[in-house]
C-alpha cells in the first residue's frame, strides 16, 4: 500500500509559480509511474503531467506544455510538479497518483493522494 501526500498549493496571482510536492510512504514508490491530475469544480478529473519510474521521461497534456515541469527523486520517494506562468484557468484541487504503468486516465492508478488546493486569481 503506497500512501501519496501531496502539498505546496495556495493561492497565487495569474503569472506566478507554485511547486507542488507528491510524498510517498514507501520505497517501492520508485517502481510506480507517478501521474499528477487536476479537478476543477463541477469538471471531470484531468490528467495534466505524468512520469516513468524507469528513466524519469515525461509527458503534458497540451495546456500545461511548456508552463510545467515533473521531477522526481526516487531516492527521496518524491514527486514534484513546478508551475509556472500560471492561469486562472489551472485553478483546481491537484492530486498525485501511481500506477505501474504510466497513463492519462484516472482508472488506471491505484493509489491517489489527498489533493492539494491551487488558486490563480487573476
Amino acid at each position: 500500500q503506497v500512501q501519496l501526500v501531496e502539498s505546496g498549493g495556495g493561492l497565487v496571482q495569474a503569472g506566478g509559480s507554485l511547486r507542488l510536492s507528491c510524498a510517498a510512504s514507501e520505497r517501492t514508490f520508485s517502481n510506480y509511474a507517478v501521474g499528477w491530475f487536476r479537478q476543477a469544480p463541477g469538471k471531470e478529473r484531468e490528467f495534466v503531467a505524468g512520469i516513468y519510474w524507469s528513466d524519469r521521461s515525461a509527458v503534458y497534456a497540451d495546456p500545461v506544455k511548456g508552463r510545467f515541469a515533473i521531477s522526481r527523486d526516487n531516492a527521496k520517494n518524491t514527486v514534484s510538479l513546478q508551475m509556472n506562468s500560471l492561469e486562472p484557468e489551472d485553478t483546481a484541487t491537484y492530486y498525485c497518483a501511481a500506477s505501474k504503468g504510466l497513463a492519462s486516465r484516472p482508472d488506471n492508478y491505484d493509489y491517489w493522494g489527498q489533493g492539494t488546493r491551487v488558486t490563480v486569481s487573476s
